[in-house]
């Protein structure tokens, strides 16, 4: 087999995949419709986190119970538009039944696989080039209404204990004096100081993606029709061009499984929709990200503003953008910071690859000869793409990765 590879899809996975696969000699080929950093992808309009906590799956025990009253409740994060839920329903049974206690626990398990060396894995693949100055090392913060707010999360707080993370509370005048401007609902912080964040998730792709094409790769701005395994296994363009390769490695994030037009193993992805606001010349930014728990949403500092980031909800692919999820945002923004004050805020909504269980798909399939898959990455894709990436590179080489590929396989929900 020749050591050509074409990757489909150019967010932080595909690159990820594409360079790691140029470092071990393989001429690449990196393919999307749009180019890397666009605001067409989710790896533009993420966080911005290196999430190292991110280990607790969003199906958890108990949640069959707790979803109507977020569904009903107008400031929950949690959105669905009605006529899609017969078309969900086959998947959130699916995800109910990966919140039982002994899957969610293995789920943990698995996730800190990904999620534990992301630094390390963004550090690296960043190396000596340009990206590596959006990088930044510091705390992270879960920003709570009060100690008994805090008290209620216990069981998931001894989890990331037990996998390694170290915090430290404030409350009253510590906490004032900690986060100058905080509003008076919010009165207590758990504080987690080995985090990383990205402060342009934008040009940080774009800056990759310069030095993959400076080393010799290839990017085609182009759709991808179809896809065919074999050997080689070969794309189709929507200009009606044919491409081959050794390999194809699929990292197209929500429209991975269409491409796949059921071919292969049974999938359950799902576009989990996420929205941000960007504060532009913000009056004051905090020094480090935080998660506003109750909003489920997270505010990072960046190079040119304040993110606001959050919202999970649940539609068509094609689906237009909703408001009541940005107008949720802009509401939290005010709690959290009755005085922030700015200059204009961008909007922007991006489609999160999910699976029932948290966990993205990874690796082959005797059913897709020659594919190698990597995607479902749901709310960590930024966290884990370049560990992912590390990954597809070993299968490709036949070599094993350092983490146990088996529980991401794509034949799991089969």
């Amino acid at each position: 087999m020749s050591k050509t590879a074409i990757v489909i899809g150019a967010g932080i996975t595909g690159l990820s995949s594409a360079i790691w696969l140029q470092r071990r000699g393989w001429q690449v080929e990196l393919v999307d419709r749009v180019a890397p950093g666009d605001p067409a992808q989710a790896s533009y309009g993420n966080a911005g986190l290196l999430a190292r906590g991110s280990i607790l799956a969003n199906s958890e025990p108990g949640m069959l119970w707790k979803v109507p009253g977020m569904l009903l409740d107008a400031d929950s994060p949690l959105f669905l538009r009605w006529r899609y839920l017969p078309r969900l329903l086959p998947w959130f049974m699916r995800f109910i039944h990966a919140g039982r206690a002994a899957n969610f626990n293995a789920t943990v398990a698995r996730l800190d696989a990904l999620v534990s060396d992301t630094i390390e894995q963004h550090l690296a693949l960043a190396e000596g080039g340009p990206a590596a100055r959006h990088i930044r090392l510091g705390e992270y913060s879960y920003l709570y209404r009060d100690r008994a707010a805090y008290a209620a999360e216990a069981a998931g707080t001894a989890l990331k204990k037990q996998y390694g993370l170290k915090s430290y509370t404030l409350e009253g005048a510590a906490l004032a004096e900690h986060m100058p401007g905080l509003g008076p609902r919010y009165g207590f912080m758990s504080v987690y100081p080995d985090y990383g964040w990205i402060t342009d998730p934008g040009q940080y792709m774009r800056d990759l993606a310069e030095g993959f094409v400076a080393m010799g790769g290839r990017l085609r701005l182009a759709e991808v029709r179809t896809i065919t395994p074999g050997a080689p296994a070969r794309i189709a363009l929507a200009d009606g061009t044919v491409l081959s390769a050794g390999r194809l490695v699929l990292c197209a994030g929500a429209h991975s499984q269409k491409l796949l037009n059921r071919q292969g193993p049974r999938l359950w992805l799902e576009a989990e929709r996420g929205y941000h606001l960007f504060l532009r010349r913000p009056s004051f930014m905090p020094k480090n990200p935080m998660m506003v728990e109750d909003a489920k949403c997270v505010i990072t500092p960046m190079a040119q503003g304040l993110r606001i980031a959050g919202i999970a909800e649940y539609a068509r692919l094609d689906a237009p953008r909703g408001t009541a999820p940005l107008a949720l945002l802009r509401k939290r923004i005010g709690q959290v910071f009755p005085g922030l004050q700015y200059e204009s805020a961008d909007e922007w909504m991006g489609q999160r690859p999910s699976t029932p269980d948290g966990l993205p798909y990874l690796g082959e399939d005797a059913k897709l000869p020659g594919i190698i898959s990597a995607f479902g990455s749901q709310h960590i894709g930024l966290t884990i793409g370049p560990r992912l990436g590390r990954m597809v590179a070993d299968i490709a080489e036949g070599a094993r990765p350092n983490r146990d590929a088996t529980p991401y396989r794509l034949n799991r929900h089969s």
